[in-house]
């Protein structure tokens, strides 16, 4: 940008007008313009991919071409979800991750939704065998237990997400993102599914910005399928009932997970000093260990009396994480990998089972 020369003409002519002897007037040189903007990545046509839509969802669920249309006509693409998306929370290491949810206001108000849910709550471990704590940690980690369900139009974020999913560049990452985009597509026909089977009007509901909703945040398909009527009303409503909701978390770790009652999650382990590091990169667990082949490798429970019990063969896998004094190994069992099955990031489980731990007044080893 050029600076306006005004104020320093003035000055001359009023030491001109003085007698003043004049002095060169050094040249303007204009300031460097800054460089042009990259241009900002073109809007994808997604007329085609869109049209195509339309008539598959048509087509699998019985839904009128016209009636989808006037929902998408509606929709919108927005920046805001994607920039969200690109800046998952699962992102951070596990000393910032963990005080986000480990804290007394979280540990409190899961204790006092326990106690006035106790009797649903009770039905549920019963039926299911997921102990009351581990669905009441679960509704305390997705929505502060229904304080934050989400404000994003439900079809707005399925929409973006399933036509915009955000594109990072790197050819290394484009059939994951690919994957994604068609998760999150066919999520969007779940939902037009969704609506249909309980009777919603998907234009109104609102949840989170990956387009989960109701107490659980439970994605469309999720809803379908592991929803339950847990109060014999004939709906399965997960945005206001409880009964319905605490059943539903539960039903899904039994059917989903493959929940094992009275079974461990992860137990804190110790690292001899001449061991060697145990590679086990990424978020999915794959139970390829024993509790033995373990400590053969140097890694033992710290508490070796509470897995006394346990099955020596039983399939087990160990996680590092990075904690806030340094690299936390954990042995990890069936019902870990389970919580993983609500969201596949292990921070996500970690946190999910120490809050279930605070709330039934458990104390967390070496946590």
């Amino acid at each position: 940008m050029i600076r306006r020369i005004l104020p320093s003409l003035a000055v001359l002519a009023l030491a001109a007008c003085a007698g003043a002897p004049q002095k060169p007037t050094p040249a303007l040189v204009p300031e460097p313009l800054p460089p042009p903007a990259a241009p900002a990545e073109a809007p994808r046509d997604i007329s085609a991919a869109r049209a195509e839509f339309v008539r598959s969802t048509a087509q699998r669920f019985g839904i009128p071409a016209a009636d989808i249309e006037a929902v998408l006509a509606r929709a919108q693409i927005r920046d805001a979800i994607i920039k969200a998306m690109s800046r998952p929370a699962e992102a951070k290491p596990w000393r910032d991750y963990r005080p986000i949810f480990i804290q007394p206001a979280r540990i409190d108000g899961g204790r006092a939704f326990l106690e006035a849910n106790r009797a649903a709550l009770q039905r549920a471990e019963d039926s299911y065998g997921v102990p009351k704590e581990i669905v009441t940690a679960i509704l305390g980690v997705e929505t502060s237990y229904g304080g934050n369900k989400g404000s994003w139009p439900v079809v707005d974020a399925l929409y973006t997400l399933a036509f915009a999913y955000p594109r990072s560049g790197d050819p290394a990452r484009v059939a994951y993102e690919d994957r994604r985009e068609a998760f999150f597509r066919d999520e969007l026909a779940q939902l037009f599914a969704l609506g249909k089977e309980e009777g919603l009007d998907i234009s109104t509901l609102k949840g989170s910005y990956a387009g989960a909703m109701g107490w659980g945040q439970f994605m469309p398909s999720s809803y379908r399928q592991y929803a339950v009527d847990g109060d014999g009303d004939g709906r399965r409503d997960l945005f206001d009932n409880l009964d319905d909701v605490i059943a539903s978390v539960a039903n899904y770790f039994a059917q989903k997970g493959k929940w094992q009652r009275s079974g461990p999650v992860m137990e804190r382990a110790v690292r001899d000093a001449a061991a060697q590091d145990f590679a086990n990169p990424g978020n999915a667990v794959t139970l390829d260990q024993s509790v033995g082949a373990l400590a053969a490798l140097g890694y033992r429970a710290a508490d070796p009396v509470a897995v006394l019990h346990l099955d020596g063969g039983q399939p087990v896998t160990l996680i590092t994480l990075e904690g806030a004094a340094g690299p936390e190994y954990w042995i990890v069992y069936n019902n870990f990998k389970a919580i993983t099955t609500y969201n596949i990031s292990r921070l996500y489980a970690t946190a999910v089972y120490q809050l279930a731990q605070a709330i039934a007044g458990r104390e967390v080893d070496g946590a």
